[in-house]
């Protein structure tokens, strides 16, 4: 057990630096960001891409219960987790790199502490270099997650289990590798208001528990450090919650050979369901939050401080 410490403290010390920590540290904080809350993202996404199909959250979520099982509420976490992992490793790898670039701009010494805006400018940076790695799996994944609709409603005739597998082979074949950037507008579009907000809730949220309890940010205790994460969730989500409700109808239902834009999605969707349709989901998406987000942010800050140790160690 000594030995195996002492070669992991060597290697850190050969490889670590601040990126590979906080990309490592992003990528335990996705892991567990999917695990605590993939059954309300699938619940989600079948009521943004088919709202008239389930009376509410609890329908939907019940309904999917009694059709699939619990397999069928984590339809999709092969590529949520790839996904996960991959947005959450590049974004908080970015979101370190992006602080200093602030830094730079705003001629501060390296390694000053930024304020929350600061912080939360640096996020919204930080995600335009997190939208190209999610993108493609993020589409594999809510395709996964409303296939049973699909078919149900004949839009689609498949003569084999959906796999992930056979997600991306119909992808490659249809529209070859560019089909897997369907809605990356409205991807990016959802993600630069949606992470300043994201982290500038976060950031604030722990400096007024750190105000509150007479610390720092980085002691203010679990439940607060959870309470922030969830809260930075909640506020990201309120903000680009239609712009996300677009994005997957358009990765959702190109897969019939609709290719429509971001634009035309929109205002289909409000001509014939309405603005009420922009945010059909949202319940389960707001329940989900606070356990998901909370979770991704613990799972983060307690991986990053225990590798943090080690290298210094």
């Amino acid at each position: 057990m000594f030995v195996l410490a002492a070669v992991f403290r060597i290697i850190l010390r050969i490889m670590a630096n601040q990126a590979v920590i906080d990309f490592s540290a992003g990528a335990v904080g996705g892991t567990a960001c999917v695990l605590t809350g993939q059954p309300f993202d699938t619940t989600k996404v079948k009521m943004q891409t088919f709202p008239n199909a389930y009376r509410g959250f609890i329908h939907c979520f019940t309904s999917t219960f009694k059709e699939m099982g619990i397999r069928g509420l984590y339809k999709g976490t092969t590529p949520a987790l790839i996904s996960n992992i991959t947005e959450n490793a590049v974004l908080f790898l970015s979101y370190g790199l992006c602080q200093d670039v602030v830094r730079y701009v705003c001629n501060m010494d390296k390694g000053s502490n930024l304020s929350d805006f600061q912080r939360a400018s640096s996020g919204s940076l930080a995600s335009i270099f997190s939208t190209m790695a999610i993108c493609p799996t993020g589409l594999v994944k809510c395709r996964l997650q409303a296939m049973y609709e699909m078919e149900a409603s004949g839009k689609v005739v498949s003569r084999q289990r959906s796999t992930v597998w056979t997600v991306v082979k119909t992808v490659m074949k249809t529209n070859g590798p560019l089909g897997f950037y369907q809605g990356l507008t409205a991807t990016i579009i959802r993600e630069i208001p949606g992470y300043f907000c994201f982290f500038g809730a976060y950031e604030l949220c722990r400096s007024k528990f750190a105000q509150y309890l007479g610390t720092d940010k980085e002691n203010i205790g679990i439940l607060p450090l959870v309470f922030s994460g969830g809260f930075g969730g909640a506020c990201y989500w309120s903000v680009i919650y239609p712009i996300d409700c677009v994005k997957s109808r358009i990765q959702v239902h190109s897969l019939t050979g609709r290719q429509q834009g971001f634009r035309k999605t929109l205002m289909g969707i409000i001509r014939s369901e309405g603005i009420s349709a922009l945010y059909s989901g949202l319940t389960p998406t707001l329940i989900r939050t606070f356990p998901a987000n909370g979770a991704l942010f613990l799972a983060y800050e307690f991986s990053r401080k225990f590798m943090m140790e080690q290298m210094d160690a």
